[in-house]
């Protein structure tokens, strides 16, 4: 025995590894840390083994590993490599918990929800995936079970499927919630099933001919293209111009004066047979997914009805 060390007592231990006594005896006590030996009083003394041991429970349990891993590890059941890969996991679905935890937390602030939507709200953000697949399942199936217009919208949606990533940004859990409560709308499905898909050209212009269609409703499309590329808001007073350049190409091309009778006319045109809630929709499925949205394929139709309902836009501007 001679130069070997003398066995520790739990307050040594304690000193040694910053570990209190309380948590040592709670250890011993529950077999984590088995003494090495007692002394005739009964006191319970430790090897460097032991020191060890509880080296090793102290790093576990600093990285918020279970008693019961720890315990496997001890007892061999388990390498310490096999329980890292096990709690990482566990660790990175907490922590994904924790992120749409405070994205819900700022939602709810940033739309000073009621109690009632915050409950929502956090009901909707938790669903799992395949619960959020059946809500829209649920929605689209709906719209099957309609008339022949609805199932095309149906078809349409079956092609771009909203995902939420497994960690959304905030913006995605927002446009998550948003979608959510769309879909729940039955109102909002009776919409979906009118207005799922762009009008046709010629349902644009009802009663126009063919010919002057076919020119009039790709100029407004590329003209309002430009000016969503350019930032131009429709309300704003660079659209005056954009305005001007539409409604002086339809009198031109149908022989009708640039004035309030022509722009009144367009405006109701441009607001038919378009529901800006559907469109809505569209643009939260863009978000959800991060898909880029290109000018071009946004219906032309609520920009320029908008441009036109401006107060003191209806006649044409002064040049």
């Amino acid at each position: 025995m001679n130069g070997a060390t003398p066995p520790h007592s739990i307050g040594e231990l304690s000193a040694r590894t910053g570990v209190s006594v309380r948590t040592i005896r709670f250890y011993s006590d529950t077999g984590l840390l088995p003494p090495t030996d007692r002394t005739p009083a009964g006191y319970r003394r430790y090897g460097e083994a032991a020191l060890d041991r509880l080296h090793l429970i102290g790093v576990l349990r600093e990285l918020d590993v279970g008693l019961t891993t720890v315990r496997r590890v001890l007892d061999g059941d388990l390498t310490v490599a096999e329980a890292a890969v096990a709690h990482a996991d566990a660790t990175a679905l907490h922590i994904r918990a924790l992120r749409l935890r405070h994205s819900v937390l700022r939602l709810v602030a940033r739309r000073d929800a009621s109690p009632e939507e915050t409950v929502l709200m956090h009901r909707i953000a938790r669903l799992t995936s395949d619960e959020r697949r059946r809500l829209i399942a649920d929605f689209i199936a709906a719209l099957e079970a309609g008339t022949p217009h609805a199932r095309d919208a149906a078809a349409a949606l079956r092609t771009a499927l909203p995902e939420l990533p497994d960690e959304p940004s905030d913006a995605q859990l927002a446009a998550w919630v948003e979608l959510a409560e769309l879909v729940a709308d039955d109102g909002f499905r009776e919409r979906m099933a009118r207005a799922a898909l762009p009008p046709a050209d010629e349902d644009v212009l009802p009663g126009v001919a063919p010919e002057a269609v076919a020119e009039l409703v790709p100029f407004v499309r590329r003209t309002v293209a430009g000016a969503r590329a350019a930032g131009i808001d429709p309300e704003g007073d660079e659209a005056a111009p954009v305005v001007d350049a539409v409604t002086a190409r339809f009198a031109a091309v149908l022989g009708r004066p640039d004035g309030p009778e022509l722009r009144e006319w367009l405006a109701g045109r441009f607001e038919a047979g378009h529901d800006p809630l559907v469109e809505r929709y569209w643009r939260l499925v863009w978000t959800l997914n991060d898909w880029q949205v290109v000018p071009g394929h946004l219906p032309f139709q609520p920009w320029m009805a908008q441009a036109l309902r401006r107060p003191g836009r209806v006649s044409p501007s002064r040049r």
